[in-house]
């Protein structure tokens, strides 16, 4: 199983120069783990860069996984490992989701880099 953090879904969706590294995992949706955060965060950032009716299609491309809405357990858990990793609340509940599902996680954010269960890669300009 995969999850794929906001930054992947957004370097995906924008074709920037790892999509490539995003492509897999996003594309096998039968493995594909989708936290609502991360659809909270890419609908936001491409409504600003694009329009509304764009981010909704992005939208129905992470549908196509599971999504998985945050509950009381995954919200205890993310603040267990907020606490323990010094995450953000986003990132703690995507890393939350992903350890609950024994996934990995695909990211180009750095403070995950040295993570188990982590597959990531150097953000490129």
């Amino acid at each position: 199983m995969n999850v794929v953090d906001s930054s992947g879904w957004l370097e995906y969706f924008g074709e920037g120069k790892n999509a490539g590294f995003f492509a897999p995992p996003i594309e096998k949706t039968d493995q594909l783990i989708v936290p609502t955060i991360c659809i909270y965060e890419v609908f936001k950032r491409l409504s600003d860069l694009a329009s509304e009716d764009e981010a909704l299609q992005a939208i129905g491309v992470m549908s196509l996984g599971q999504v998985v809405e945050l509950n009381r357990q995954l919200a205890l858990n993310a603040a267990t490992i907020s606490r323990e990793f010094k995450l953000a609340l986003a990132d703690s509940i995507i890393l939350a989701t992903t350890r609950m599902h024994n996934a990995t996680l695909w990211t180009q954010d750095e403070h995950f880099k040295d993570l188990n269960d982590v597959k990531y890669i150097e953000k490129k300009y």
